[in-house]
């Protein structure tokens, strides 16, 4: 390793002088000092167990490179994974417009020095707010689960209530989420799933639902890829008992489902990956919070806001931040919740596939996923042992495939599958250990009918 101590190779002023330096101008002592304000119980403790350093940027690549060639991308196989991150088609011109240099950093700027920028933002929110039906929309932020956990705590500070009813169908991350960050505002309940549709036990709520309750959360369509069917009935509920309906949502899916304010919906969350952004490991995924203009709901919004007012002297008009002083910008350590701008490329990017497709193109979208995943439910239901879909409802893009009876498991499977440039469903197993051997199979108007077929070829031959 390096002989001093504390100098890392690849961190410019990371030399003991350099640090020292710094320390010195903002008045500590130490580091320790600098972050004092982090609990204990959540730093190390002790060095990282890192190799030597390569110091050859020669050899540094290499070496790099080396490592990533062991990764297989989804764009080489046929992926059928989803999950929160799924394989959509991604127009050119999208690559194209957010690699432009106007655009590209993660960062919004300063109203004046970014005008375009926000502008951008502006547009962005305003077509979210087209398709989920509301008026207020936050700039993206940082994915589903964020913008999830961010509007649980909203509801409960805006009816003053912690109790919090979700649906049973959440995934082990947006749990952890909301273990993680929102333990000081609410308190999560799970609600129970039907076993026969996989959506919400409206008997479970009605039992569980009372006066303290701040608010119900239900996804449309669920994480099973189930449409919830009830959804109307569940915000009927909700509301008799004073409570708000927050609603999550994958957004590529308005284009052939109800608006979230159609049915109820007080907040509308969700995730944009699937608005002309790749698949990337930990990136290119995006969240965003609405509701109805209401001051009720505009005072707690934890997340930056683009607006739009006329100029001074009437030529034109500007775009700039909207009530900053609900934000962790103005709040500092007093906010109730903590935003940044680090999704602002991905809201460009979506900005742009909602303006190329317009209604009509998003309407075609949705119908081709709607018949390439009923076509994939009907294939691989005629696997002997395979059962597909698991729930009897209808299904947007992503369905649970139950192995119990072939004797094998989806982890087996898959690396089967994986072995042929297949990835297969993902393992319910962990999450979902109800409902056995099982895998969320994800298609899309990315796949093919040969790619569908292929893939029920090969669990043939995999399954014999």
């Amino acid at each position: 390793m390096n002989d001093q101590p504390g100098t890392h190779p690849y961190i410019p002023n990371s030399a003991p002088a350099s640090r020292q330096a710094m320390l010195d101008a903002v008045g500590v002592k130490s580091v320790d000092e600098l972050f004092e304000a982090i609990p204990a119980s959540l730093k190390l403790g002790r060095p990282l167990n890192l190799p030597d350093p390569i110091l050859s940027e020669r050899d540094l690549k290499r070496t790099l490179e080396a490592i990533l060639s062991r990764n297989t991308p989804a764009t080489s196989v046929i992926s059928f994974l989803g999950g929160g991150c799924w394989p959509h088609d991604i127009p050119a011109v999208c690559d194209e417009i957010n690699s432009r240099a106007e655009f590209l950093t993660a960062y919004g700027g300063d109203t004046y020095a970014d005008l375009g920028k926000h502008q951008a933002i502006f547009e962005f929110q305003s077509m979210i707010g087209e398709l989920v039906g509301m008026e207020m929309v936050s700039a993206p932020v940082y994915d589903w689960s964020a913008a999830m956990t961010s509007a649980l705590m909203m509801a409960a500070r805006i009816t003053g209530r912690r109790k919090t009813l979700i649906t049973g169908t959440l995934p082990g991350d947006r749990r952890s989420n909301i273990d993680l960050t929102a333990g000081e505002w609410i308190d999560p309940e799970y609600l129970a799933f039907d076993q026969a549709t996989g959506l919400m036990n409206l008997d479970d709520l009605r039992q569980k639902i009372k006066d303290d309750v701040a608010s119900v959360y239900v996804e449309v369509p669920s994480y099973l890829g189930g449409i919830e069917s009830d959804v109307a009935q569940i915000a009927e509920i909700a509301h008799a008992a004073g409570a708000l309906l927050v609603v999550g949502v994958d957004a590529i899916s308005l284009g052939v489902l109800a608006a979230p304010a159609d049915y109820g919906a007080d907040i509308v969350v969700g995730e944009g990956q699937a608005l002309g952004v790749h698949m990337m490991y930990s990136g290119g995924l995006f969240g965003f919070i609405a509701s109805r203009d209401e001051p009720r709901f505009v005072a707690e919004y934890p997340y930056l806001m683009v607006s739009i007012a006329p100029t001074r002297n009437g030529e034109g008009w500007g775009f700039g931040w909207s009530s900053m002083e609900r934000t962790s910008y103005d709040l500092r350590e007093n906010a109730p919740d903590y935003t940044g701008t680090t999704q602002w490329l991905w809201g460009i990017t979506a900005a742009v596939y909602l303006s190329l497709l317009g209604p009509v193109g998003m309407r075609e979208v949705g119908e081709g996923i709607l018949q390439r995943s009923a076509y994939a439910m009907c294939r691989l239901g005629e696997l002997p042992g395979v059962q597909a879909p698991v729930f009897d409802r209808a299904h947007f893009k992503e369905f649970v495939v139950n192995f119990d009876a072939t004797g094998k498991t989806v982890a087996e499977i898959n690396q089967a599958l994986r072995a042929r440039d297949i990835f297969g469903g993902h393992d319910l197993s962990r999450d979902f250990p109800q409902l056995g051997q099982s895998a969320l199979y994800c298609v899309t108007e990315a796949h093919s009918k040969a790619d569908i077929d292929q893939l029920v070829s090969t669990l043939e031959e995999v399954l014999a």
